[in-house]
């Protein structure tokens, strides 16, 4: 009998390891990226009672740093170039946005951009308690993006109790994870909501199969950043009616921004 459990042990073991090393990998990247502009674009739809768009909302921000911590910019509304009024108002928004972060005293510039590091360690919170929280399965390895992936199965352990309010959705969610078999890098995640998820003392609910799914790229052979992201859920402010929304959120045009001010443009590498 034991002869029949040790491969499963051994495989449940080498899983929970490969998510492991892919979350300490992370804490790089999240290093990395804050040296890195990009262009983000996202797509907010209200969702008819079949899962199809109704109502679309599309905008386009050109994310940079200036100043020591990001800014965004809007560059397009629904795929087309602002009009030349709204172009004008932009950029007379990021003068003084940069010409105020210029004016700061050094405590005030060390809180904002400390403020802005804070916010970026806090969505990769969960990562850190990832492998602690799930029992994890290696189902094989696939191709995905022109690599080879680990496929892993992500289920609550039970009894489980999560150490942050950015973790409390851990045990009503269950997920499948890639992970690049030679960078031991996210390559893709799937997650779907197993219960109604609180989220804002309760103020926000988010129904049972409210799917996620987050997919990342290397970048410039030093670095994995978010490629695109999408949220389907139905939702429901306290007091309020639900509503059904997706979000797709597309990041592209990587540039690495130099000590010197100057911006190098990098090409995508798989």
């Amino acid at each position: 009998m034991l002869a029949v459990w040790i491969p499963a042990i051994l495989a449940a073991q080498d899983a929970r390891e490969i998510v492991r090393r892919a979350c300490a990998l992370d804490q790089k990247n999240t290093e990395v990226a804050r040296n890195y502009t990009y262009l983000e674009r996202d797509v907010e739809s209200d969702l008819d009672g079949s899962g199809r768009p109704k109502n679309q909302q599309i905008r386009t921000w050109d994310v940079t740093l200036q100043e020591g911590s990001s800014y965004r910019r809007l560059v397009a509304r629904n795929d087309q170039p602002l009009s030349p009024g709204e172009q004008k108002l932009e950029e007379e928004k990021l003068q003084r946005s940069i010409e105020q972060r210029r004016q700061e005293t050094e405590e005030q510039r060390t809180r904002r951009i400390g403020d802005w590091e804070r916010r970026r360690q806090r969505q990769r919170e969960p990562l850190k308690e990832l492998p602690d929280a799930f029992d994890f399965h290696l189902v094989g390895e696939e191709s995905l993006n022109g690599g080879t992936v680990y496929a892993i199965d992500a289920t609550p352990k039970p009894g489980y109790k999560p150490k942050s309010t950015a973790t409390s959705f851990f045990p009503k969610v269950k997920a499948r994870l890639w992970i690049d078999k030679n960078d031991y890098q996210w390559v893709k995640v799937e997650m779907e909501s197993t219960d109604t998820i609180s989220f804002a003392g309760f103020l926000l609910r988010l129904s049972k199969g409210a799917h996620l799914v987050l997919e990342q790229t290397r970048v410039n052979q030093e670095v994995w950043l978010p490629k695109k992201v999408n949220l389907q859920a139905t939702a429901r402010l306290i007091l309020l009616k639900g509503y059904h929304k997706s979000l797709d959120m597309t990041f592209s045009d990587y540039k690495k921004f130099q000590t010197d001010a100057r911006v190098v443009s990098t090409e995508d590498k798989q």
